[in-house]
C-alpha cells in the first residue's frame, strides 16, 4: 500500500478507481449511505456540543461504521482518516473565513508554521499510505488517550513557557503537528490549540489560528490520500483513492448543520463537565481502538 507520485498516469488511475466501482450492489450502497448520514449528523452533534474539532470524532466514527459495514479491515482506517480529512475542507474554509472577519487569526505565525505544516502533512500521508492500517489505528488510538488525559489531569492554567520558542523549535512543533494530524485525519486543532497555550499563547487567538492550520493540513492531506490509495483492493463503492466520496458527501453537509445545535447546547451546560464527557469520549474510543489491536 505505498503510496503513488502525483504525475498525470496517477491521476487517471485515480478517476479510473472510482469509475470501475461504480456499479455495486443498490442495497449495500443503500444502507451504507443511511449510516453514513447519522454518523454525520452524529459527529457534528458531539463536536459542537464539545467544542472540538470534526476530525477527533468523525475519524473514529467512520473506522468503526466501516467495520460494521463488513468492509476490509486493511483499508478501514485509511478510508476513515482519509474521508475525515476531505471532510475537514470545507468546514475550515468556512471557519477561517469568519474567524478572520473577526481579525482573530495570527497571520504572521501562519505565515511561519504553513511551510513546515505542509511538509509534515506530506511526511505524515506518505508514510499513512505505506504503513498498515494497524499502525494508523495505533497512532490514533495513542493520540487521542494522549490528549484526553491532558484534558482530565492538566489544567488551563499550567503553562511550559511565557512565550512561543524560537523559529526553528516552532518549525518542528508545526511540522509535527502537519504529520500526525495527517496520519489521524484531524484538522489540528487538537494538537495545535493545547501547543500555543502552554506557551502562554491567548486561547480565543489559538483556536481561530488552529482553523486556519486545519485547513493548510486538510487539502494536501485529502490528496495525498486520495493518491496514495490509487489501485487499492478492498475499497467500498464511490471511493476516490482513500477517500470515501459518499462518506464526504453525507458526513461534512450533516456535520455542519448539527454542529451549531450542539454548541447552542453547550452555552447551557458546565464547561467543566464537557471537557470530562471530550476526555471520556476520547478514553472510551482510543481503548476501543487499541484494544481492537489485541484481536
Amino acid at each position: 500500500m505505498t503510496a503513488s507520485g502525483f504525475g498525470g498516469q496517477s491521476w487517471s488511475l485515480l478517476f479510473w478507481s472510482v469509475s470501475v466501482s461504480t456499479m455495486p450492489d443498490p442495497l449495500f450502497v443503500l444502507a451504507l449511505a443511511l449510516a453514513l448520514l447519522v454518523a454525520g449528523l452524529s459527529a457534528g452533534l458531539i463536536a459542537g456540543l464539545l467544542g472540538v474539532g470534526g476530525g477527533i470524532v468523525i475519524v473514529p466514527v467512520l473506522y468503526h461504521l466501516f467495520t460494521l459495514m463488513g468492509i476490509d479491515p486493511a483499508v478501514t482506517m485509511h478510508l476513515a482518516v482519509g474521508t475525515s480529512l476531505a471532510s475537514i475542507v470545507p468546514t475550515s474554509i468556512a471557519a477561517v473565513r469568519s474567524h478572520l472577519r473577526r481579525d482573530a487569526v495570527d497571520l504572521p505565525l501562519l505565515r511561519r508554521w504553513a511551510p513546515a505544516v505542509v511538509v509534515g502533512v506530506l511526511c505524515g500521508a506518505a508514510a499513512a499510505g505505506a504503513v498498515g492500517g494497524t499502525v494508523l489505528t495505533g497512532i490514533f488510538g495513542t493520540v487521542a488517550l494522549l490528549v484526553a488525559l491532558y484534558m482530565t489531569f492538566v489544567s488551563d492554567r499550567v503553562r511550559l513557557r511565557d512565550t512561543l520558542p524560537g523559529p526553528a523549535v516552532q518549525a518542528v512543533i508545526a511540522a509535527v503537528i502537519g504529520a500526525f494530524s495527517s496520519m489521524m485525519g484531524i484538522g489540528g486543532g487538537t494538537l495545535t490549540v493545547p501547543s500555543l497555550v502552554l506557551c502562554n499563547y491567548p486561547i480565543r487567538r489559538a483556536v481561530a489560528t488552529s482553523s486556519a492550520v486545519g485547513m493548510i493540513i486538510a487539502v494536501p492531506g485529502t490528496l495525498g490520500f486520495m493518491v496514495a490509495g490509487v489501485g487499492t483492493p478492498g475499497l467500498p463503492p464511490f471511493s476516490l483513492g482513500f477517500v470515501s466520496l459518499l462518506g464526504l458527501v453525507l458526513t461534512a453537509p450533516t456535520a455542519m448543520i448539527t454542529a451549531p445545535i450542539g454548541a447552542r447546547l453547550a452555552h447551557s451546560l458546565n464547561p467543566r463537565l464537557l471537557r470530562r464527557a471530550f476526555a471520556l469520549f476520547l478514553v472510551f474510543t482510543s481503548g476501543h481502538m487499541l484494544y481492537s489491536l489485541l484481536g
